[in-house]
């Protein structure tokens, strides 16, 4: 059994949440407050485009640095800014919002030591999962695991719940080889760390409660379109280009990443140790 002794750092990607986003984030601190290891918050307001940023910053939150731009990218770009700036061994992220609940964050954390794990996926279709959504939610995502099965090969039958861990080594290796910004991010760095080697993946039940219907919200059908566009791009880069074996071709994403991160949006939380 490998070390017990880690440091988290959760990512938060977050776009026009400032209504809820501080008690989002102080939800997730009492979370973590509960778990054995040390850990960091890191915020992603991707966009400035409402009073996020500054409600986060007002409330001085302990343990939270708060990274923000001015421009909307998409939430999988604000995750690799998250990823560029994280300090632990352990790298989570976790969505914005109340759908999934915070409490399976220890769940995913024992999932990573029980397997010794590279990378834990947080699943609705995992059959302790427990989770509330609608029929049309449940065909798309088994639709959608079908497909990315017969593209890549991969038997998760989840990719996409917004709530995943990495060691920081599957980090530090997958980073400059990513690609996508909105839709499909996730499933880019479970295909690049398969291209990788790293084959320690395994599926943690979480606990779900979309409060939408039908196809609403992020399930419209532009989404749905744009998920099937980018997702045929990762096959092209993946299967034909062969593009994810060389960092060198994505070196300069980390350079461009931190220039758009200025110093003036930046905010590391008060207090943070204690």
């Amino acid at each position: 059994m490998q070390s017990t002794h880690h440091f988290l750092s959760l990512i938060v990607p977050s776009y026009k949440k400032e209504e809820t986003i501080v008690s989002n984030i102080r939800r997730l601190q009492e979370v973590l407050n509960t778990v054995r290891y040390d850990h960091e918050i890191i915020v992603v307001v991707d966009g400035m485009v409402d009073k996020t940023f500054q409600k986060l910053k007002k409330a001085k939150l302990d343990k939270t640095t708060i990274l923000a731009y001015k421009r909307n990218q998409g939430k999988s770009y604000g995750l690799r800014i998250g990823m560029l700036h994280a300090k632990g061994d352990y790298v989570m992220f976790i969505d914005a919002g109340e759908e999934i609940d915070p409490n399976g964050i220890s769940m995913l954390l024992e999932h990573m030591e029980w397997y010794e794990a590279d990378i834990i996926v947080g699943s609705k279709r995992h059959p302790a999962s427990i989770v509330h959504y609608s029929v049309a939610r449940r065909i798309l995502s088994l639709g959608y695991y079908i497909l990315v099965k017969m593209l890549f090969g991969i038997t998760i039958k989840d990719t996409q719940a917004g709530i995943k861990i990495f060691r920081k080594k599957v980090i530090s290796k997958v980073l400059p080889r990513l690609v996508e910004k909105r839709f499909t991010g996730d499933l880019e760095i479970l295909v690049v760390a398969r291209r990788l080697g790293f084959k320690r993946m395994y599926e943690a039940p979480i606990k779900l409660n979309y409060h939408f219907a039908g196809l609403s919200s992020a399930a419209t059908l532009s989404t749905i379109w744009g998920m099937f566009i980018d997702t045929m791009a990762i096959f092209y880069r993946d299967k034909l280009l062969d593009y994810y074996s060389y960092p060198t071709k994505r070196s300069r994403i980390g350079r461009t990443i931190k220039k758009i991160v200025p110093g003036p949006y930046m905010h590391v939380g008060q207090n943070t140790s204690q």
